[in-house]
C-alpha cells in the first residue's frame, strides 16, 4: 500500500493560514494529515516571492513522507517553484497561477485577465498592497454566508508589493502530476484567465465557487485534495 501524502496548503495574497481551517478540519476527519504556512509576504513587510518559496521549502523539509502541495491564487506562484522539492508528489492550483520560469503573477503569458476589475479595489501604499474592505466581499467571498464573509474580510492583511513583482526561477510543478481547480463564479480571477492557466495543467476540476472555495465549499476542496493523496 502506498504511503498517504500530507497536504500542505499555501494561501494567496492578503490571506493567512487561517483561511484553510475548514478544509483542514475535513481532511482531519478523513485521517489525512495537513499543514498550512503563513507566507512572509503577508507577515513581514518587504518580503518577496523568494522569501515565500524558501519558507515553504523549509516547511517541506520538516514534513515526513510525500506531500501534495496546494497553492491558492498568488500562492500558485509560490508552489510553481516549491513543487521542485523532492517530497512533493502532486501540485494543486486553486484558481491560481501555474507559472513558467521568468513569469510572475503580474507578468506572464496567460490570457483572459483583461476583464478583471480587482485592480480597481487595490490600495497601493509604498511597499504594500491592500484591498479596499468595502469591496473585498464582492471579489473574494460573495458566496459565503454573511458571518463567514465578514470575518474573512476583517482578517485580510496588506501584501508585499515586492512579492507581486517577483518571478519564478524554477518551474518545478512540471516535474510532477498537477491539478487545477477552476472556480467558475470567481469575481477576482476571470474565468477566461483560469481557463488559460488550467490549460497548462494535467487535470482540471470545475467547482461553482467564488475566489475562496476553502470557505464557501470546503467539502468540495477537501474531497478533491483527498483524492490525490494516494495517487
Amino acid at each position: 500500500m502506498s504511503e498517504r501524502a500530507t497536504v500542505m496548503l499555501v494561501h494567496g495574497a492578503w490571506n493567512g493560514s487561517w483561511c484553510w481551517d475548514e478544509v483542514r478540519a475535513r481532511l482531519r476527519d478523513g485521517e489525512i494529515a495537513s499543514a498550512a504556512v503563513d507566507n512572509p509576504s503577508v507577515t513581514v513587510l518587504g518580503s518577496d516571492l523568494r522569501a515565500d518559496v524558501d519558507h515553504v521549502n523549509r516547511a517541506l523539509d520538516g514534513t515526513p513522507g510525500p506531500v501534495v502541495l496546494v497553492g491558492h491564487s498568488y500562492g500558485g506562484a509560490v508552489v510553481s517553484e516549491a513543487a521542485a522539492h523532492p517530497k512533493v508528489m502532486h501540485t494543486v492550483f486553486i484558481t491560481a497561477f501555474p507559472l513558467e520560469v521568468g513569469e510572475g503573477v503580474g507578468a506572464n503569458a496567460l490570457t483572459g485577465g483583461e476583464t478583471s476589475e480587482l485592480g480597481d479595489a487595490l490600495v497601493f501604499d509604498g511597499a504594500s498592497i491592500s484591498v479596499d474592505p468595502a469591496r473585498a466581499i464582492h471579489f473574494f467571498f460573495h458566496d459565503c454566508v454573511d458571518v463567514v464573509a465578514q470575518a474573512a474580510r476583517d482578517r485580510l492583511r496588506p501584501m508585499s508589493a515586492a512579492a507581486m513583482a517577483g518571478t519564478v526561477q524554477i518551474a518545478g510543478w512540471h516535474q510532477k502530476p498537477s491539478s487545477y481547480v477552476v472556480c467558475t463564479e470567481d469575481h477576482a480571477l476571470p474565468l477566461a484567465l483560469q481557463r488559460s492557466a488550467a490549460a497548462r495543467v494535467d487535470r482540471v476540476i470545475d467547482i461553482p465557487s467564488s475566489h475562496s472555495p476553502f470557505l464557501s465549499r470546503p467539502d468540495d476542496v477537501a474531497r478533491i485534495l483527498a483524492a490525490v493523496t494516494t495517487s
